[in-house]
């Protein structure tokens, strides 16, 4: 259980960050030629590679999912199986009325 928890944190530790730093990139011209797009062609790409590397990492989070085997089939709880057996053996309240009334008839 520790190791979904993990992987799900993780992935949205960079679901976040993968964006910011794109988006940092481009600000401040890191990548290389970015200095020579406008400003507004900046915004668009930075955006649509910040969206991309969103979209990326869900489809990486959901490989691991799908690739992720099977612990064991899923077992109900012991204690609410046998109080559901006990239950149903257990005669309700209508039915114990309707057999006292039924027995003194004589037709």
């Amino acid at each position: 259980m520790s190791a979904v928890i993990t992987k799900f944190a993780v992935t949205s530790m960079v679901m976040w960050m993968a964006p910011v730093a794109i988006m940092y990139g481009f600000i401040y011209q890191i990548f290389p030629g970015v200095g020579q797009l406008s400003p507004s062609a900046q915004t668009m790409a930075s955006g649509f590679l910040a969206v991309i590397s969103v979209n990326l990492v869900i489809g990486f989070y959901i490989y691991m999912a799908m690739k992720e085997a099977p612990h064991q089939e899923p077992q109900p709880d012991p204690t609410f199986l046998a109080n559901a057996k006990a239950s149903i053996n257990q005669p309700t309240s209508s039915q114990v009325s309707d057999d006292s009334h039924g027995k003194g008839k004589v037709e």
